[in-house]
């Protein structure tokens, strides 16, 4: 092999090494971002407030019936959607909207962000912010990292795209895609509610009637307590450093 040839073949394996970097990258603690305001867990506030929030959907079955118990005690949630799944059930979308809910980003195809390239990582956002768009005449500007999975490349690219992380408090993380049981789901709720918690669910994945079944003790017992149920983005009014506009509807 020629020397000419040997740096040919380096320049390639360079721009595709560019091109196709992964965020295998460092990541920095949590109050890193916080402080920055690029990423919320939760927001400490002195009111009784806290923002329930479903991943995945939206789903034509679980979907509508956890807006139906929504409306019922005229509680508010953010649904942060995967775009192809808009895209198979508009009129669901439609209806978060419609009855008050916040609607937010969660990538068009649900992948591991890092395994994607910067390049692939805008599409993703970008694909689903045009489905969610083109269904609902709404743009998001939260965004959740499927499988919570986030480092400094991921947070930047995400604040890039003009959109803020929001990730869900530790202690109301109820996994309830591994169908723990009803009682497991409305304890975890339950037992841990603070002021100022984002609260994690899943409306798709599988049977979630455990989650809707929680779901209907689980509202009526927090009001009973005191408590409101907000978006996320009302919640981010009660942090100044989360300077977040309201989603915009045409």
């Amino acid at each position: 092999m020629g020397n000419v040839t040997r740096v040919m073949l380096l320049v390639i394996i360079i721009l595709f090494a560019s091109n196709h970097q992964t965020f295998a990258a460092h990541q920095s603690d949590r109050s890193y971002y916080e402080e920055k305001g690029d990423v919320v867990w939760e927001i400490k506030t002195k009111h009784k407030m806290v923002a329930l929030t479903f991943d995945d959907g939206p789903d034509t079955r679980c979907t509508n019936t956890i807006l139906d118990l929504l409306a019922e005690h005229n509680a508010s949630a953010t649904f942060f959607v995967v775009g192809n799944r808009v895209e198979e059930a508009p009129e669901v979308a439609k209806r978060i909207i419609k009855e008050g809910n916040e609607i937010a980003n969660h990538t068009n195809t649900h992948p591991n962000l890092s395994t994607l390239s910067q390049s692939e990582l805008d599409k993703e956002i970008k694909d689903a912010e045009q489905a969610i768009f083109n269904v609902t005449g709404a743009r998001p500007n939260l965004f959740r990292p499927p499988l919570g999975l986030y480092n400094d490349e991921i947070v930047h690219n995400i604040r890039e795209n003009d959109y803020i992380a929001v990730m869900w408090s530790w202690h109301q993380d109820t996994y309830d895609w591994r169908n723990p049981g009803v009682e497991a789901i409305v304890n975890k709720v339950l037992k841990n509610i603070t002021n100022g918690d984002i609260i994690l669910f899943h409306d798709y994945g599988g049977d979630r009637s455990q989650t809707v079944k929680a779901l209907a003790i689980i509202l009526p017992e927090l009001q009973k307590k005191g408590y409101q149920f907000v978006t996320v983005s009302e919640l981010l009014k009660e942090d100044k450093k989360f300077q977040v506009p309201l989603m915009e509807i045409q």
